[in-house]
């Protein structure tokens, strides 16, 4: 029994796994909408939300079904909880993708010259890594990577900051660009929020891994 519960362990976590490429593809796929003014790329997006959203719900009963049938505990239910929570927060990075993706639509219908296009790229990149990371360390269990990539999110906050202060003189100097410049600071906030959801997942290798909840402790760079 031991031997068949290590295999569904293992095919659960390759699910998971290609969850998360979907994700990050939708996430790649929607910044490049954003960029380029790429209505159709945006609508793939939020065509393809449907999709993960089945995937996640697959994978949670999947979890429920390995707990209720193996009744896991220590290191194997921490494993179980673990792939149920990244499970969530990788659905909720693709809504986060989609909502840029709907962003994008509204920023192609409401152009503006390519001089006074918001560039996300520093931000989304960092984010990007950051959650590339934070699976790296689930994967390789490594909590040491975790921890170094939670001391990241700082600088993502700034960057997001930035482009708020620069919306707000945006609104002020150039009205006529309202819709765009509010759909700015629409995807600058969901690409915060993706950088939070890599820091959701490097605590949750934490836990994994250590066994110790460090949600609420005071961060240390």
């Amino acid at each position: 029994m031991r031997d068949r519960f290590t295999y569904e362990i293992e095919v659960l976590k390759q699910r998971l796994l290609d969850l998360a490429t979907s994700t990050e593809r939708a996430l790649v796929r929607a910044i490049r909408a954003v960029d380029g003014a790429q209505a159709d790329d945006a609508r793939a997006v939020i065509a393809e939300d449907s999709r993960i959203d089945g995937a996640e719900v697959a994978i949670e009963e999947e979890c429920l079904k390995l707990m209720a049938l193996y009744q896991p505990v220590a290191g194997d239910l921490r494993t179980l909880v673990t792939v149920l929570k990244i499970n969530g927060e990788l659905e909720r990075a693709a809504d986060l993708a989609a909502n840029i993706a709907a962003r994008a639509i509204d920023m192609a219908e409401h152009p503006v010259q390519p001089a006074d296009r918001c560039d996300f790229s520093p931000m989304v990149t960092r984010a990007h890594k950051m959650l590339r990371g934070a699976l790296d360390a689930f994967v390789c269990h490594r909590s040491d990577l975790a921890r170094k990539i939670l001391l990241e999110d700082d600088a993502v906050d700034a960057l997001n900051a930035a482009h708020y202060a620069d919306a707000v003189e945006r609104l002020l100097k150039k009205p006529e660009q309202a819709r765009y410049t509010l759909s700015c600071i629409t995807v600058s906030h969901a690409i915060e929020r993706i950088a939070d959801i890599a820091t959701n997942i490097c605590e949750d290798v934490i836990y994994l891994e250590e066994g110790q909840i460090v949600r609420h402790m005071a961060r240390e760079g």
